[in-house]
Order: C-alpha cells, then sequence, then structure tokens
C-alpha cells in the first residue's frame, strides 16, 4: 500500500504540474490574444491524462483478492503502462503525420517574444516533470510511472525540436521542420513499442532474474539440512504479489515432523526476505556410505556426462520394480526433447545393465 500512495502521489505531482502549465498558457495565449497558444493550454490538459490513467490503474491493482481473482488485482499496473505506452505511440504517429506533410509543404515559422518564453517555460516544466516522474517510476519499479514519464519527456524534446527548427530557419533561411520533426517522431515511435515490452512481458510470464534465483537459492541453501535446490518457478502477479514453488532435497532419514518444520520456516523466511509465496516440494536423497547412494551419485554423475544436460537430480529408486527414476534438464541447445532423452536412456541402461530407468525431463524456468 506504501508504494501505491507513492505512485499516487507522483502521479498527482504530474497532473498539478501540467494544469498548472496549462493555465499558464492560456492565461498568456489571452493576453497575447494567441488562439494557437491557447489551443496548446488545452493540450497540456490533455498530457495529465497519461497521470489520471495511473492513479486510476493504481487503485485497480490495490483491490483485494476476491474468489474470481484469489491472486488479487496486481496485473491492473501492468495494463495501465501499456496503455500509456500507446498513447506515446500515437502521439509518435500523429507527429510523424504532421512532419512528413511539413516535409512537402514546408511554412515559414515566425515566433514572437510571448511565444518563445510560452516554449521555453514549457520546456523547462516538461523536463524536469519527466525526470522526475521516470526516476520514481525506476524506484518504485511502476511501468506505468516510467512511460508516463517518458511522454512528458518526448513532450519537451518535440517542442525543444521545434525550437532549435526554428532558430536554424531564423539564423540561416534553412528550413528543417520537417526533417527533425520526423526523425523526433520516429524515434518516440520506437521509443512507445519498447515501453511495451517490460508490461506485456510481465502479462506473459517473464523469466525471473539469475540473480533473484541466485539469492533464493542461497537463502534455502542456508537450512542445514537442505543439499540442493531444483526447480525454482515464480509466477509474477503483479509488482507485490510472487507466488512460486521450489523443490529442496534432505535426507532421506529426515521424519514427516521434521520435514514438515522444515518447510514452513524456509516457506516463512523466503516470504520475509523476498516476498515469496513459496511452496516447498521434497526430494529424498540417499546418504552415507552405503550401495545405493553410491549407486545415487554415479547416476547422477553419468547422466550430467551426456552433451546437453544442464542438470540432474530428484533420483529415486522403486525396489518393487528395481526402477530408478531421475529429473533431467536440457540446456537451451536440445531441440529434439524426445531424441535426447532416448540418448540418456540408452546411457544409463548401458552402463547400469541390472537396472531400469525412467527419465523425466523438467524444463528451465528460472
Amino acid at each position: 500500500m506504501e508504494r501505491n500512495q507513492k505512485i499516487i502521489r507522483v502521479s498527482i505531482v504530474g497532473i498539478a504540474a501540467n494544469v498548472l502549465l496549462a493555465a499558464f498558457k492560456a492565461a498568456v495565449g489571452l493576453v497575447a490574444g494567441s488562439i494557437a497558444i491557447v489551443m496548446d493550454a488545452v493540450n497540456n490538459l490533455s498530457d495529465a491524462l497519461s497521470s489520471v490513467i495511473t492513479i486510476v490503474g493504481t487503485r485497480l491493482s490495490a483491490r483485494l483478492a476476491d474468489r474470481e481473482h484469489p491472486f488479487g488485482y496486481g496485473r491492473v499496473e501492468y495494463l495501465t503502462a501499456i496503455v500509456i505506452a500507446l498513447i506515446v505511440s500515437a502521439a509518435g504517429v500523429t507527429s510523424l503525420v504532421e512532419s512528413v506533410q511539413k516535409l512537402f509543404n514546408p511554412g515559414v515559422p515566425f515566433y514572437s517574444t510571448v511565444t518563445l518564453v510560452v516554449i521555453i517555460v514549457a520546456i523547462a516544466v516538461k523536463l524536469v516533470l519527466g525526470r522526475y516522474v521516470k526516476s520514481q517510476g525506476e524506484k518504485l519499479k511502476s511501468d506505468a510511472l516510467i512511460a508516463s514519464g517518458a511522454d512528458a519527456l518526448f513532450d519537451a524534446i518535440v517542442t525543444l525540436s521545434t525550437l532549435v527548427s526554428a532558430g536554424i530557419m531564423l539564423l540561416w533561411g534553412v528550413n528543417l521542420d520537417g526533417i527533425i520533426g520526423t526523425i523526433i517522431s520516429l524515434v518516440i515511435i520506437k521509443a512507445g513499442l519498447e515501453m511495451l515490452a517490460s508490461p506485456i512481458g510481465e502479462l506473459l510470464g517473464r523469466r525471473i532474474s539469475p540473480e533473484f534465483v541466485s539469492a533464493l537459492k542461497e537463502k534455502a541453501m542456508s537450512f542445514e539440512e537442505v543439499n540442493g535446490v531444483y526447480d525454482i518457478i515464480v509466477n509474477n502477479y503483479g509488482p507485490n504479489v510472487l507466488i512460486g514453488s521450489m523443490h529442496v532435497s534432505v535426507p532421506e532419514t529426515m521424519t514427516a515432523r521434521q520435514i514438515h518444520l522444515l518447510s514452513r520456516t524456509m516457506a516463512a523466511e523466503l516470504y520475509k526476505e523476498f516476498g515469496v509465496i513459496m511452496t516447498i516440494g521434497i526430494y529424498a536423497l540417499y546418504t552415507g556410505d552405503t550401495p545405493m547412494a553410491h549407486l545415487q551419485n554415479d547416476v547422477i554423475r553419468t547422466a550430467n556426462s551426456q552433451k546437453g544436460v544442464l542438470q540432474t537430480h530428484a533420483f529415486y529408486y522403486y525396489a518393487d520394480r528395481n526402477l530408478v527414476t531421475i529429473d533431467v534438464v536440457p540446456d537451451d541447445s536440445v531441440k529434439d526433447e524426445k531424441a535426447f532423452e532416448q540418448s540418456i536412456s540408452d546411457l544409463l541402461a548401458r552402463s547400469f545393465p541390472d537396472y531400469n530407468f525412467s527419465i523425466v525431463l523438467d524444463h528451465n524456468y528460472s
């Protein structure tokens, strides 16, 4: 909730800045009798739209979980960022159309002292506002704020390019308005499309970062009973809702009560430190100087020697069927999983002819 409140406060700053800038432009426009400046003031009011959308999206994303949405509404924030990114892209397309028209029908720009003052003030306000909103978005990990800040920065860049073009025209008589506008418009469109990547990636289920995976593994391995950590999966249901699972290998001698205590303690610690609601699965590990422990180590070592094997774990022996099962994680070089699985089965059959084998192909989700 504290994060959401900060996002809303930053968005209110954006709305206030745009409203004050609009009021300033409107007042100057009315005094100077310039309809163009007055219309630009109206445009500034529409610029506040991205901040309003951010506030609405943040409010909706904070709704409590219910029966229809048991993991909450956190992903609404990603939809908000997508809408703002589309607004930025649309602004770029509109600017591109106008700029291309100027290439074929270049006018002679004229700026009075009043107009120049308004433009300079607008550029300064938009640059400060854009940098502030975007930096806060990066700090709060809010795609919506980042997109909203970028929107303000692009407004400043477009206005600045117009001012530069006018200066070149006045000094050297060269009209670059259409060319500069076209270039800037293409940059804005490209940036708008790139803004879509992050929120869409989160909605589709982006892979968590290697640094986060390493931190989770390090924390899990800090428990004395844990010998290995596998199959980490983390699903993002919003910036504040992470739900996942992992398997850990523990000595086969542990009792159900000991495993119960371990899994509960691990889940609590992982949630406290990382904010992840984690389900802990258990693999039994043969330990000590026993025939089964030696078989386990030999089978895993043999499977790992096969090209394309990223990891082998979850060894289990079914005595009634003389069957050994293992989970094998292929690396990215493996394209034909069926042939890959068969090659490992053949290798183990040749190396351990007295046992039957069943290979389960895992996937590297993290």
